[in-house]
């Protein structure tokens, strides 16, 4: 669980950096690579002051509670000793500061991916201001709502299931399944992309100006350095190094080989030609759309979800993009989102037993209950979850947006952005002629 740690910090730090950093002009490089990193440093300090507590502890059925505040009652003491966190097998469980630290990786990263909708525009002040109200009211609800339990080792009998089952969030009564972040991170931050991206407006020259990546080799280190860092993400949410982690290993690697190839032949026939942006592009289409269903579905299914993610991505990124009207510079919504909301609905159709998917777990019989499995069930729960976490992330984003701009407003001024936020933000720049 610590090497998956340190594999969802490197998909951040430089993973996602150096993606967003190539993919934005070169007089905007060092400002991406600051917001990334600043987002990361923050976060963590406040996932330790209050988000884990608000995320992770028994409270109500949309958020938790203070019993964790600064990361209190962890280590007792009195007995000396450490508490420990449940995972999903009985009798089995972990350090609890490691279930803290892994899953602060997940909440930096989540607030990171945001920026990219709106990149070369936004005041640094602002970015930090909004980061901290979307993580405080969107990312750790959604967080609650979606994975908290209390573990499975209370579970005896039909009465001790619904006893701890009402002590979950609120998607996870409902039995959303999202094994590693599908609605919590990727709808949740696409959602809050695009919000940023109609209220700040359009980058001055937008459809006039050339626009074109300044690096496609730092976006190329960027994306391989994700699909690395990204096993660590989905593997690593199955919280311990057996077969469940294994299957969510090899679903990964597949989906994002499927994406990646789908993605550039799509292109290759649109466009004539095929891209190494394309390419980057579809591994992480491919790497989102498989990480709700990874620990959950079998590899026939990983595959076609992949091939799948790649080609409705390509749409997301050109068609959905134009329809849309915004300026989404990174492209958040088009692959995180559909992305996203893609691999959380199919993840409903490919965990079924009959598609070479797991099933859902009866922790009362202690084995996979195959025949109850409906698709039609689960891929309305499911649906209900991405309905939900676009409407909590979208009016909090709203609400969000909406204050930072009162108080220090949104964007630069023109001036500001014509001569890069590296310089005029920052004071350095990325390259020296």
């Amino acid at each position: 669980m610590m090497v998956s740690t340190l594999l969802v910090i490197l998909m951040t730090i430089p993973g996602l950096a150096l993606f967003y950093g190539g993919l934005v002009r070169s007089k905007n490089m060092l400002s991406i690579l600051m917001q990334v990193f600043m987002i990361f440093a923050v976060i963590i300090v406040l996932w330790c002051i209050y988000g884990y507590s608000l995320a992770f502890t028994e409270g109500g059925r949309f958020i938790g509670s203070f019993d964790r505040l600064f990361l209190n009652g962890i280590w007792d003491p009195v007995k000396a000793s450490f508490s420990t966190a449940a995972t999903f097998s009985k009798g089995v469980v972990l350090p609890e500061f490691v279930y803290v630290a892994f899953q602060a990786t997940f909440a930096a990263i989540t607030c990171a991916l945001i920026i990219g909708a709106f990149a070369e525009r936004a005041r640094f002040t602002a970015v930090l201001l909004f980061v901290v109200l979307w993580f405080t009211f969107s990312y750790l609800p959604v967080a609650h709502m979606v994975w908290f339990w209390t573990g499975p080792d209370a579970i005896k009998d039909a009465a001790t299931l619904a006893t701890e089952t009402a002590k979950a969030g609120f998607l996870f009564q409902k039995g959303a399944l999202d094994f590693a972040g599908g609605t919590v991170v990727h709808i949740n931050a696409a959602v809050a992309g695009l919000v940023g991206a109609f209220l700040i407006g359009k980058r001055v020259g937008y459809g006039r100006e050339s626009m074109a990546p300044h690096s496609l080799t730092m976006t190329m280190i960027g994306a391989s350095l994700l699909w690395v860092g990204w096993f660590g993400f989905n593997a690593g949410s199955a919280l311990e190094a057996g077969d469940v982690a294994a299957l969510a290993f090899v679903n990964t690697l597949l989906a994002t080989a499927a994406a990646t190839v789908s993605r550039v032949f799509g292109e290759w026939m649109s466009k004539g030609k095929p891209s190494m942006l394309g390419g980057a592009s579809g591994a992480v289409a491919g790497l989102v759309a498989i990480t709700p269903a990874c620990g959950f579905v079998g590899p026939m299914g990983a595959l076609i979800i992949g091939l799948l993610a790649g080609i409705v991505c390509l749409w997301g990124v050109n068609g959905l993009k134009r329809l849309l009207g915004a300026d989404d510079s990174l492209d958040v919504f088009g692959v995180h989102g559909v992305g996203g909301i893609l691999g959380a609905l199919l993840t409903g159709v490919f965990a079924s037993p009959k598609l070479g998917g797991q099933g859902i777990f009866d922790y009362v019989t202690n084995k996979m209950s195959a025949d109850a499995y409906s698709i039609v069930d689960q891929v309305s729960t499911q649906a209900t979850a991405v309905g939900v976490t676009i409407l909590w992330s979208a009016v909090v984003s709203l609400v969000a947006y909406k204050l930072v701009d009162l108080v220090v407003g949104l964007r630069v001024p023109e001036d500001e952005e014509r001569e890069g936020l590296d310089i005029s933000s920052h004071g350095e720049s990325a390259y020296h002629s």
